[in-house]
């Protein structure tokens, strides 16, 4: 998920794990602050207790404390339930009341959890998910970030030039004469394989499964492969300058990032929300990749990670 787990994949394999101290940071990406000030803190007598979690991945933990200490400044007490594990362990402990918290993505929302079809724009989408939750669960959406951390297909800048490709309907008609490196699971998905052939007609002379994402990048980088399946938020895209193809007649769904939360917990402290939302609104898939490469790339912590970001963006 990584990234979110795709409708009908399995869910809990991370996508990547901090490593070790960090070394000495390098600098952040040059993002203008927050237009609005801090929020004030409240006095520490009257602060609520908020538990935030997260799944198991890079993405996740980065985020998990982006939220976690950016309540925190606001004023609350926070207890960190992070690196759960998969979707279906994060769901559960929400509605358990165990965490009050934790970022999820629309797609996984709605495909995995609802399991409904994960079709539709990015407001459809959003509104279902929202229904689905109150309805089911008496838990809330708060207003995406500006992540939508999807499915990919994307490939070297030169094969792109060499074939005039743009969009999945351009590879499609080049399939025939390609490899395309995957997950284990992407041959029989419906968003996988089966869902190229069925909305693009699309056809590979040769599939290749690599189970770990960065085997996939290492494919490609050295011609084992020449299309990836990968998701909108790697690092290794930025890092890597690879060219990223449009999907054109919307194969996939949107997989928007935002806390949901208990609406006991925002009935507790109402201004539970805004801290999260301003922080969400700082956030897109570039600075996704950028803080995910300072984690899996650098070897710096999350934690160190959340708190460069919002001195940063002027909520230190």
């Amino acid at each position: 998920m990584n990234r979110p787990p795709p409708p009908g994949a399995s869910i809990g394999a991370p996508r990547g794990t901090p490593r070790g101290p960090a070394p000495a940071r390098r600098g952040l990406l040059a993002l203008p602050a927050l237009l609005a000030p801090g929020l004030p803190a409240r006095p520490a007598r009257a602060a609520p207790l908020l538990r935030v979690g997260s799944k198991n991945f890079t993405e996740q933990l980065v985020v998990g404390e982006l939220f976690a200490q950016g309540l925190e400044r606001a004023g609350a007490r926070v207890e960190r339930r992070l690196n759960l594990g998969g979707t279906a362990i994060a769901q559960q402990a929400l509605v358990a009341g165990e965490i009050d918290l934790y970022p999820e993505y629309t797609g996984t929302g709605l495909g995995v959890v609802l399991k409904q079809p994960p079709e539709g724009t990015a407001e459809a989408v959003l509104a279902k998910v929202r229904a689905g939750y109150e309805r089911a669960f008496h838990c809330t959406w708060l207003a995406p970030s500006g992540i939508d951390n999807g499915n990919a297909l994307l490939v070297l800048p030169a094969t792109a030039a060499r074939l005039g490709l743009v969009t999945l309907s351009d590879l499609a008609r080049a399939a025939p004469g390609l490899t395309l490196a995957a997950g284990n699971e992407f041959a029989d998905r419906s968003d996988g394989l089966p869902g190229l052939q069925r909305v693009y007609g699309m056809r590979f002379g040769r599939f290749r499964q690599f189970a770990a994402l960065g085997l996939r990048y290492a494919a490609l980088q050295h011609g084992q492969a020449d299309v990836v399946n990968a998701y909108a938020t790697d690092w290794q895209i930025a890092v890597g300058g690879y060219t990223v193809l449009r999907d054109d007649r919307h194969l996939w769904p949107p997989y928007q990032l935002a806390a949901v939360v208990r609406q006991a917990a925002l009935a507790e402290w109402p201004g539970l929300a805004a801290p999260l939302e301003r922080i969400g609104a700082r956030l897109d898939n570039r600075v996704a990749q950028e803080l995910n490469r300072q984690v899996d790339q650098d070897g710096d912590e999350p934690r160190e990670v959340a708190a460069r970001f919002l001195a940063a963006q002027g909520l230190g």
